[in-house]
């Protein structure tokens, strides 16, 4: 283990660290505040208002006082954010959608991320940039991409395409949410196979559970169970990633990261708890709660730490990479459901 590392974990929670970081962690919590009430009254998505509302209080990233507290927000309560989301999944709902949607869901997941890097090769972007975007088109959406940023190489350029692929994977989501649905009716698909290809295609979780009970409520249980498959193989891709660039330039900015994160274990060990049956509905719907609190705080730290201007500076590829890698799933879903019948 790191030992390094572990400690200046542990520091972060020391009584001075707390004292320095609560005017920025205030200011995240506030707008994250905001965000969550105008989705909840008005819909729509919550972490795109949190990063939105998040980037109109850009002036604030370089102020001593609250500029701790934000870093902190974006680096540590995004981690916490992460390893909560495992409360959501048990073995049991996994094996419960078969073999064949599993072998279709795992394998486009993979063609995907293979499509995202070749892809940012051709563009003549940096091959992180291919994988956070297939990554987070091909797992879940805004949730997958910030944790596969936590261990890539933690530079500026980064940072920026993380939250421009954030947008990008909200945004898209939510227009499949609508289009999707007519989708499986041109295709003639059945309850079962809409929400196969619904839960395999769609980005976030909140849009697909949209979407799929928009057909049908098999059709919204099956996307739901397909999707939380795809949202568990999170842990291999990114432990996988952080393997292989484990021996790059990239370091936090506390220290080099230990190879397997700790908010990694942190997401498996919930997940067995969770199939175990040691985690109540109450208990699990509290820590839902939680993982969606840090990730919409930290959402909108990350939207402080940004500009439009420098989200502009990356250029039309990365939203190329994005529409590119949405439609090449779809097409790899659809077709394969197709093929199977």
């Amino acid at each position: 283990m790191n030992i390094p590392y572990l400690s200046s974990t542990i520091a972060i929670w020391h009584p001075k660290s707390v004292r320095r970081n609560w005017p920025g962690i205030a200011v995240a919590t506030a707008i994250a505040m905001s965000a969550t009430f105008i989705s909840t009254s008005y819909g729509g998505p919550q972490l795109l208002y949190a990063l939105f509302f998040g980037l109109a209080f850009h002036f604030l990233s370089k102020d001593r006082t609250a500029q701790p507290g934000i870093e902190f927000c974006s680096k540590v309560l995004l981690r916490t954010g992460v390893a909560l989301l495992g409360a959501r999944i048990t073995f049991a709902q996994i094996e419960s959608v078969g073999v064949a949607p599993l072998v279709i869901v795992t394998g486009a997941l993979v063609m995907t991320l293979c499509f995202g890097y070749l892809l940012s090769r051709w563009l003549k972007r940096p091959a992180t940039e291919g994988l956070l975007s297939g990554g987070s088109v091909a797992i879940c959406g805004a949730s997958a991409a910030l944790a596969i940023s936590a261990v890539l190489p933690q530079t500026k350029e980064n940072e920026k395409f993380t939250l421009l692929t954030v947008v990008g994977v909200t945004t898209l989501s939510t227009l499949a949410m609508i289009v999707y649905p007519l989708i499986v009716k041109l295709l003639g698909l059945d309850p079962t196979e809409a929400g196969v290809f619904i839960g395999g295609t769609i980005h976030d979780v909140a849009q697909v559970v949209g979407a799929g009970y928009l057909v049908s409520n098999h059709t919204g249980d099956v996307a739901t169970f397909v999707k939380l498959t795809r949202v568990a193989c999170l842990v291999p891709v990114v432990l996988t990633l952080a393997i292989l660039f484990k021996t790059k330039d990239g370091k936090t900015e506390i220290d080099t990261p230990p190879l397997v994160p700790f908010f990694l274990i942190g997401f498996v060990w919930l997940v067995i708890v969770n199939s175990a049956g040691f985690i109540p509905p109450q208990a699990a719907d509290w820590i839902n709660g939680a993982s969606r609190a840090c990730l919409v705080t930290a959402i909108a730290a990350l939207g402080v730490k940004t500009s439009f201007q420098s989200l502009a500076s990356l250029g039309w590829r990365p939203v190329f990479m994005l529409v590119m890698e949405t439609v090449w799933i779809a097409l790899l879903v659809a077709g394969a459901i197709l093929l199977s019948r």
